[in-house]
């Protein structure tokens, strides 16, 4: 009877052991990556850390069984520095989803790596919508945003609104040419011009001899194709210029809280700019932003760390289903299979090509006098349905959907 009950014990532990190994090493581990240092630090950053293990922790992971670890690393917005990471963290340390990643030109390596390596990447902060084009891949999905979405939203909404010449300062790389690509063809689509463009280094400080291009061409609008402390710098050296004051407006076509919080009001103000989230639009927004910013220095969360949040959150909830971490391409198939669903981001849908659908919203930077605290910063103009806020799916190139 003893030794029946042995064999009994060791069955069951096999059994659970078994159950068990269907995670890599028993361990589902959340990489996450993106600049913790310079130009995109307080939009992505620490703060994508904290968001992912919010997540984890809100999803109840460890009460499911799930034994879940995040590492994070900074790229310093290189391609290279970020495809070693990632090929460190998956080919030694066995990491399964990598998450983040902004700074397109990154993005684009990483998205190859994991790709050939069958892991997961699931794009938060980077901008270029080639990541559900040309450049789509079974393995990856673009969560927040992307450079056509902030095209459709500002760029549209201020043709139509009298601003129908345009010049571009663009940071000169993926990013930057793939958000001048597409707001040039919004604004081109609605009866608009572009007068010229000037590329500059990423990243910058000096902006004088761009911004005097842009004044020169006497364009109505200065669009703004960079973001982080490149849009920053280039809003302050153009109030300094009076570029506004003179009659021309500035598009800051990808413009996060952080960016306003650290140009302030009194400039900031009027500013047009799209986003996919803010945390003063209702009460489960406002709740999450509270728990972060208590974690994160008081800094509140921008629309990359939200999205963070809520792409873990349903990774967390596909992986639960399939038992499974270890397939890659398994993993995002049912996160496509399974509509997207949490606090943050509401009801949504993952598309065959890997493009995230939810509303995006236009937005205007406040004036100091209607603010009524530290972090009130937006008063909403537009919401832009999920079904237009995105490129249609038969016009991104994304060979998935051809071979569909």
């Amino acid at each position: 009877m003893k030794s029946l009950l042995s064999l009994i014990a060791l069955v069951t532990a096999l059994g659970c052991a078994s159950a068990q190994a269907q995670y890599t090493d028993g361990i589902i581990k959340i990489g996450v990556m993106n600049d913790m240092s310079g130009t995109y630090k307080d939009l992505s950053g620490q703060g994508s850390v904290i968001a992912a293990r919010m997540a984890v922790e809100d999803f109840g992971a460890a009460a499911k069984g799930m034994k879940v670890e995040i590492v994070g690393a900074d790229h310093q917005n290189k391609p290279d520095v970020g495809s070693n990471v990632v090929r460190t963290w998956i080919d030694t340390d066995k990491v399964d989803v990598i998450v983040d990643v902004p700074t397109s030109s990154v993005a684009l390596a990483v998205n190859e790596i994991v790709r050939d390596k069958n892991k997961v990447f699931l794009v938060s902060g980077a901008a270029a919508s080639d990541l559900t084009g040309p450049q789509c891949t079974p393995n990856t999905i673009h969560w927040t945003y992307d450079t056509w979405a902030l095209a459709n939203g500002t760029g549209k909404a201020i043709v139509k609104t009298g601003g129908d010449t345009w010049f571009f300062i663009t940071a000169n790389y993926a990013f930057g040419l793939a958000l001048e690509r597409d707001t040039a063809a919004v604004v081109v689509k609605n009866g608009g011009k572009v007068l010229g463009q000037v590329r500059h280094p990423f990243p910058a400080t000096d902006f004088s001899s761009f911004l005097l291009q842009a004044q020169a061409s006497k364009a109505k609008v200065i669009g703004l194709a960079n973001a982080g402390a490149d849009t920053i710098n280039s809003i302050k050296q153009a109030s300094e210029f009076g570029i506004v004051q003179g009659g021309q407006s500035l598009a800051g076509l990808l413009v996060f809280i952080t960016d306003v919080k650290s140009l302030g009001l009194q400039i900031a103000q009027g500013l047009i700019l799209t986003e996919a989230w803010y945390w003063d639009m209702n009460d489960a927004n406002r709740e999450f932003a509270k728990k972060f910013s208590e974690q994160n220095s008081g800094i509140y969360p921008s629309m990359v760390h939200a999205g963070v949040y809520s792409a873990v959150t349903h990774y967390l909830k596909a992986v639960d289903a399939l038992k499974s971490d270890g397939d890659g391409k398994a993993v995002v198939a049912k996160m496509k299979e399974m509509p997207t669903n949490d606090k943050l981001f509401g009801q949504g849908t993952v598309r065959a090509d890997g493009r995230k659908i939810h509303p995006m919203y236009l937005f205007e930077v406040k004036k100091p006098s209607e603010s009524k605290g530290p972090w009130d910063m937006y008063k909403l103009r537009a919401t832009i349905p999920a079904d237009e806020a995105f490129r249609p799916l038969s016009e991104g190139g994304c060979p998935l959907v051809n071979k569909s």
